[in-house]
C-alpha cells in the first residue's frame, strides 16, 4: 500500500532559531521530541548520516542530514515499512519557518495492517505532540494537541506491553 503522509507547522520564529532548536533533536536536552508523552528517539552516536535508532517499535537509520534543511530516515523496522520519513525546514519568510515532516513509503503484508490499524493514528499524535513541544519552545500560550478516541485507546492498550 501507498503511504503518503504529511504534516507541516508554521513557527513565528527566523530559520535560524528553529534550525538551532532542531539540532537538540535525540540529544539529553531535547527540546522537540515529545518524550513526556512517547519513547525516546534514540540514536546511541547522536543524529548523523548512517547513525542507527528509531523510537519504542519503529527502527531507522539517518539517509540525510543537513542540519539548515533536512533529516532524513529510511525505515529498518517494523517488517514491511519499505520508505523513509523526513523533518524538512524551510523559511517562509524573515520571521516565519515551516516545518514539514513525511512518511513516504509503501507497505507490505503485515506492515499493511500495522499502519493501518495502529501506526498511522499513534504518529499522527506523535508528530503533533512534537510541533506543538517545538513551537512552545517560542510561544507564552502553550498548545497542546488532543487525541482522538483510537490513539487513546491504543495507547492504554500499548502501555500494558510497552514504557509508552
Amino acid at each position: 500500500m501507498r503511504v503518503l503522509n504529511i504534516h507541516y507547522r508554521t513557527i513565528k520564529q527566523p530559520k535560524i532559531i528553529v534550525v538551532e532548536l532542531l539540532k537538540t533533536l535525540s540529544t539529553k536536552n531535547d527540546r522537540v521530541w515529545p518524550k513526556e508523552k512517547w519513547p525516546k528517539m534514540i540514536f546511541k552516536d547522536g543524529i548523523k548520516i548512517g547513525a542507527k535508532g528509531g523510537h519504542g517499535p519503529i527502527r531507522y537509520s539517518v539517509e540525510k542530514y543537513n542540519p539548515n534543511e533536512i533529516i532524513q530516515f529510511r525505515f529498518l523496522k517494523p517488517k514491511g515499512f519499505n520508505g523513509i520519513h523526513k523533518f524538512e525546514i524551510k523559511e517562509l519568510d524573515k520571521q516565519k519557518t515551516q516545518i514539514k515532516h513525511t512518511i513516504d513509503m509503501n507497505t507490505k503484508g503485515q506492515g499493511t495492517l500495522t499502519w493501518i490499524f495502529a501506526i498511522r493514528s499513534l504518529h499522527n499524535a506523535l508528530i503533533e505532540d512534537a510541533f506543538d513541544k517545538l513551537e512552545n519552545n517560542y510561544s507564552e500560550e502553550q498548545k497542546s494537541s488532543n487525541w482522538n478516541f483510537w490513539v487513546k485507546f491504543l495507547r492504554k492498550l500499548l502501555e500494558k506491553k510497552t514504557d509508552i
